[in-house]
């Protein structure tokens, strides 16, 4: 649980950032530059392929530390000099770390270190009122710039009590240091799950799996998909054909995250089934757990409970899709293959360990969906907070 502390009637000043700091330009380096090791360096493009408004650390090096160059002192906050539109080339970075090379391409900005934090200041030119101003002196059409001399005219607001500048910076950086710790948790879940993917499912009948459950001598069987299934049919709901209702409307968009929309239609797709996308550009796509009524893109297969646990198949699909993709559609135009279900293999064991292979996966998948939650959850209070805190 995050508690904010707010404070009102705190008053905010505005001064012109010449008064507040100095300038300088980044120098030399580009990407032929880069080295696997030596002088860490910050390149201009970095504002745009991984930008964070606090960098303490980067991945390019270079073996050549050229005379003249800037080396940051952890107190620079860097912007593009140019980009595609006014809305990218206003974005800054607080470079908090010594010794770190500033290359071509980047505006420095020297904070007095009196009169306004750098960490503020990197959140402040890059959202609010502040964020706005820089992105109306961007000039150009194709490519927009920006100037030393515009960043010296540019009115900002701040609040005149420093320590006030230091506590807006300290919330919003906790935050984000929270959510790149949660993210790095994340991506350890899902590679940690892929792992067992691959070590708990047999891909040969006489070779069992590298992890198992029970005996190691519990033997896999081989079955066409076809051969496990009672029903399998292609929907045919279409959201303009129906008024308003309680079934959930099934679509690609829906069971790729986007909110639900229902439908005046009668249910077809039960939770336990198998759906699989069989038109379209991500046609094989894989998915499960969803009720409703079944659009016309997408295919439905429901297993007999008696051979096989269809949570279990589906991971084992899902463990598959690059394979559904690869060798399982059609070119050009992609659709799933008219025989899929009677030529895609399944490989399972008896029921009982089917059943404890879906429940450790299926808790696997609670604590991902409870990570992938938690960052969400993080990011709207950082977006609400990015809009409240700024002037």
């Amino acid at each position: 649980m995050i508690f904010i502390k707010v404070r009102i009637n705190v008053k905010w000043e505005q001064h012109k950032l010449d008064a507040l700091a100095k300038f300088s330009k980044g120098k030399g380096y580009s990407k032929k530059d880069v080295t696997f090791q030596g002088y860490p360096l910050f390149l201009y493009g970095r504002l745009y392929t991984n930008y964070s408004e606090v960098v303490s650390d980067v991945d390019t090096y270079t073996s050549n530390l050229l005379e003249g160059s800037a080396v940051s002192n952890a107190d620079e906050v860097v912007l593009p000099d140019s980009g595609e539109t006014a809305e990218d080339i206003a974005r800054a970075s607080w470079i908090n770390k010594k010794g770190i090379i500033l290359g071509g391409g980047l505006l420095i900005i020297h904070p007095d270190k009196y009169l306004i934090n750098s960490g503020f200041l990197s959140y402040s030119l890059s959202y609010g009122s502040n964020h706005k101003k820089l992105s109306s002196y961007a000039q150009g059409k194709s490519i927009v710039h920006i100037h030393s001399n515009d960043l010296k005219k540019l009115y900002i607001f701040y609040p005149s009590r420093f320590n006030e500048q230091s506590k807006i910076f300290n919330i919003l950086n906790y935050l984000e240091n929270l959510i790149t710790l949660q993210q790095r948790k994340l991506e350890i879940l899902i590679k940690l799950k892929q792992s067992f993917l691959t070590k708990i499912m047999a891909n040969n009948i006489d070779k069992n799996p590298e992890l198992y459950f029970n005996s190691a001598s519990i033997k896999w069987l081989k079955q066409e998909l076809s051969n496990l299934t009672i029903k399998e049919f292609k929907g045919n709901t279409k959201l303009n054909d129906t008024k308003t209702g309680k079934t959930e409307y099934l679509d690609a968009e829906r069971l790729n995250g986007n909110v639900p929309l229902f439908i005046d239609k009668p249910i077809n797709t039960l939770k336990s089934d198998i759906l699989i996308l069989w038109d379209g550009s991500k046609a094989g796509s894989v998915y499960y757990g969803f009720e409703g009524s079944l659009g016309s893109t997408l295919k439905a297969i429901r297993l007999n409970p008696k051979l096989v646990n269809s949570f279990f198949v589906y991971q084992q699909l899902k463990s598959k899709q690059d394979v559904i993709f690869n060798k399982y559609r059609t070119p050009n135009i992609p659709h799933v293959i008219k025989n899929f279900t009677k030529v895609y293999p399944i490989y399972f064991p008896s029921m009982a360990v089917q059943n404890k292979i879906a429940r450790f996966l299926g808790n696997l998948d609670t604590l991902i969906e409870i990570q992938q939650k938690s960052i969400k959850d993080h990011k709207v209070i950082k977006k609400y907070l990015l809009q409240k805190l700024f002037i």
